[in-house]
């Protein structure tokens, strides 16, 4: 289950990382919409600081077995769950209203659905996993 949740990660950052590029490629944060709709500086560059030193702590943790690294980077994956939620809404309201002119907006819909799914297995697998390495 361990080495599925990984692999769930890689696929999720891989997708992430195409969103950005999109994103950057269409104006990122000089073609911002209204404040409804905004993406948060903080938010954009912490999601995927944040995804990426997770990913750092469970390659630890399989590297070790221990709990802790486990549970850490599941606490890192909260975070960015909180953030990329914040991101999708965000994204949501913008894509359908009438400030749709954001740089975001330029996303493929099946990209978001991919990156948003496989990051749900991801926190599920790591949650799991965290739990099992606990019992013992």
């Amino acid at each position: 289950m361990e080495f599925a949740a990984l692999a769930a990660w890689i696929v999720s950052a891989i997708a992430g990382v195409r969103l950005l590029m999109i994103w950057r490629r269409n104006g990122g944060l000089r073609r911002q919409a209204t404040k409804v709709t905004r993406f948060p500086l903080l938010v954009v560059v912490g999601h995927p600081l944040v995804a990426i030193a997770g990913l750092v702590v469970w390659i630890a943790y399989l590297g070790t077995g221990e709990a802790g690294y486990a549970w850490t980077a599941f606490g890192a994956l909260l975070v960015v769950v909180f953030q990329g939620f914040l991101l999708f809404t965000r994204w949501l309201v913008g894509r359908g209203g009438r400030h749709a002119r954001g740089a975001e907006q330029a996303f493929p819909a099946a990209a978001v659905l991919v990156h948003g799914i496989v990051a749900v297995v991801t926190v599920v697998l790591v949650f799991l996993t965290a739990i099992e390495m606990s019992r013992g």
